[in-house]
């Protein structure tokens, strides 16, 4: 049996009934699985989506707005 490891540091904020994970670095290439996972409110952090903040070439940095329902690409 394997069991692969991954550690994701996050932080959860919430207001006015929501609330996100917000994560800095780069979107996994697995971010369906992993939001999907995460977002779970019995078996993960539970949250209505994920934010990615990343480095961005042209402005302080980028953000990307993931919803554990709807498909990514």
């Amino acid at each position: 049996m394997q069991i692969e490891v991954n550690l994701v540091k996050f932080t959860k904020m919430h207001g006015l009934g929501n609330d996100y994970l917000y994560v800095y670095g780069e979107v996994p290439e697995n971010i369906s699985e992993v939001s999907q996972k995460l977002s779970d409110r019995y078996f993960g952090a539970g949250s209505d989506g994920m934010i990615y903040i990343s480095k961005s070439d042209i402005a302080d940095f980028k953000m990307r707005i993931l919803h554990p329902t709807t498909p990514f690409k």
